[in-house]
């Protein structure tokens, strides 16, 4: 099968992934061995979509229409063989506030616009950039999300009715603590004995999908209790939200669905720009957590996945699916790790499991409607346990240097006390302040010409040659310590010898310092030579008009060239039949 490829920008392909799967060969057996995988993927996503479109303040027909759209158009055009996509818990924590604000419309307005960012993102090729995000900023946040997922499922668990406005954790753990003695035991017997069975039941067997089992006898047993015993009722999805439509998703503009009034949202720029920063907080989200889920998706497979063309397809299904009732979507790790184990080869187990989702809805959603809302937040407080993984957490605040650990807590705590957008934003702040300050201390300057640092390869140079060594990327944070050190010359040598053999890089700010440094040398009447530039700075140094000046400046290509020229030119100073004393004109 052969699928054109739609470059976005150069070297970024679509449908990256389905055309490798068929250009290694794709039969029979591989297509029943996806048709299976996204059978039982399907099965643990819909219980999830639900849950997590609720937990996000809309209905649950929302969330399975996002399995559906943004999971058939990301797995058709991602980078990724095995990634499913799908409404994820991360999300929940940036949604929330959204829907609350702005109802549904805004909630597909935002979404969309991350999905443009996305593109965007991908377009730039900033997909490798995307993970070099720091792990303790991943951790912190991750596991903060957790914990905010798990606060907002104690509603239902309980069944409680708190009051609105409760958007922050320490006013939400408030309002709860408040209302405990309003719980309902109906539904928290029901929700403490759907958490046993999602706990208990993979001990007893793998091959079919915890939730399905704890999900299906959690709403026979919520129907078995209302009709046996007098007065018993637990909330449901049919009396909370009215059911689940029986009816694919419909295409409808993003900004022509209800707001917080119910009425059309309308678009506007006002609009668009008040939804900027939760877009752009979106778009970031998922895209650390789609390629995260696509790293350790290779990991499993052995495969390597175009991140690039992952961020584009993420994009185009975020983009997509607001416009069929969809919000934002990413790579869903607990789905794609269930679509790993249970034998998918290709993106077609990733579109099998989007349309047994339509399915599902098309001729099974009156009984949908029968899951009880105490059994989506226990399925949900799982997920948030998971996600939270606690020992890891504990282990790196254990092990970790002072610096990552100070990351890890401060971006745990942003998130609970405020957000994901504060939390991202002044953990990656924090940790990119921490490593220039790392890349300051390993860069260092040495004089190879005396003390315990000389180099036998500049042994026996006359006094008058000093060669210093600077070891380390030539940036903004470094430049000021170098030109320190070098402080110190000028007065003493008539030649200074630079080995910059270990620079790999050289930015702006260390290319005024170096350039300073010349030219107050140049002024004392030193001579400089610059040896073993790397291709990057010799570029730098090119392009700002720094070349060989007899008298003043000379560039070698290796320390030894460097050497043998300083030697040559003091000898040559001695005799008095060599070079002139340099000009400093």
């Amino acid at each position: 099968m052969n699928i054109p490829s739609l470059p976005i920008a150069p070297r970024v392909r679509l449908f990256a992934a389905l055309r490798d799967s068929f250009a290694r060969g794709y039969g029979p057996s591989d297509l029943r061995a996806d048709a299976l995988a996204g059978l039982v993927v399907g099965l643990v996503a819909l219980p999830l979509s639900m849950a997590l479109a609720v937990a996000t303040g809309v209905a649950p027909q929302y969330g399975l229409y996002t399995a559906v759209v943004a999971g058939v158009v990301t797995a058709l055009l991602g980078g990724s063989r095995v990634q499913v996509s799908g409404p994820t818990a991360a999300f929940v924590v940036v949604l929330a506030p959204i829907t609350s604000v702005y109802g549904l419309g805004g909630l597909a307005v935002a979404s969309a616009m991350a999905g443009v960012i996305l593109m965007l993102m991908g377009a730039a090729r900033l997909g490798r950039l995307i993970q070099l995000i720091p792990h303790p900023v991943v951790t912190g946040f991750t596991t903060g999300i957790a914990v905010v997922i798990a606060s907002l499922q104690l509603e239902d668990l309980l069944g409680l009715t708190l009051p609105s406005g409760a958007e922050h954790f320490a006013e939400r753990i408030s309002a709860v603590v408040t209302a405990l003695p309003t719980t309902r035991w109906e539904d928290l017997s029901i929700g403490l004995g759907t958490l046993a069975l999602l706990i208990l039941w993979p001990r007893v067997s793998r091959r079919v999908p915890a939730p399905l089992v704890a999900l299906a006898l959690a709403a026979l047993a919520a129907e078995a209790l209302a009709g046996t015993l007098p007065g018993f009722h637990v909330a449901t999805i049919e009396s909370r939200f009215g059911g689940i439509p029986q009816a694919a998703p419909a295409f409808a503009l993003p900004w022509d669905l209800p707001g917080p009034d119910g009425r059309p949202l309308g678009l506007s720029f006002d609009l668009v720009r008040a939804l900027a920063v939760p877009a752009f907080a979106i778009a970031m989200l998922g895209a650390i957590e789609s390629l995260l889920s696509a790293v350790i998706a290779d990991g499993l497979t052995g495969d390597a996945h175009d991140p690039d063309a992952e961020l584009v397809a993420q994009g185009a299904g975020n983009l997509l699916a607001p416009f069929f009732g969809g919000f934002a979507s990413t790579g869903a790790l607990a789905r794609t790790a269930t679509n790993v184990r249970a034998g998918a080869r290709s993106p077609v187990a990733a579109v099998v499991h989007a349309l047994f989702v339509l399915v599902t809805i098309l001729a099974l959603a009156p009984l949908l409607g029968a899951l009880p809302m105490a059994s989506l937040a226990a399925l949900l407080l799982v997920v948030a346990w998971n996600m939270s993984e606690v020992r890891h957490f504990v282990h790196v605040a254990r092990i970790a240097p002072r610096s990552d650990v100070l990351v890890l807590l401060t971006c745990f705590g942003l998130t609970v006390a405020f957000d994901m957008v504060v939390a991202v934003s002044a953990g990656v702040l924090l940790a990119a302040l921490l490593f220039m300050r790392r890349m300051v201390e390993v860069f260092e300057v040495r004089l190879l010409t005396e003390g315990r640092d000389a180099d036998p390869a500049v042994a026996d140079l006359p006094d008058d040659v000093m060669v210093y060594a600077i070891a380390g990327p030539l940036f903004f944070g470094a430049a000021q310590k170098a030109m320190g050190e070098l402080a110190v010359v000028g007065g003493g040598p008539r030649c200074l010898v630079l080995d910059l053999r270990a620079v790999p890089a050289i930015d702006a700010t260390g290319l005024v310092n170096l350039v300073s440094l010349l030219e107050r040398l140049a002024a004392s009447s030193t001579k400089v030579i610059l040896a073993g530039l790397q291709p990057q700075p010799a570029r730098v140094l090119a392009k700002a008009g720094v070349t060989d000046r007899p008298g003043r400046l000379r560039l070698c290509a290796s320390l030894d060239e460097a050497v043998a020229v300083a030697r040559q030119r003091s000898q040559s100073r001695r005799t008095g039949s060599g070079l002139a004393r340099p000009s400093v004109a």
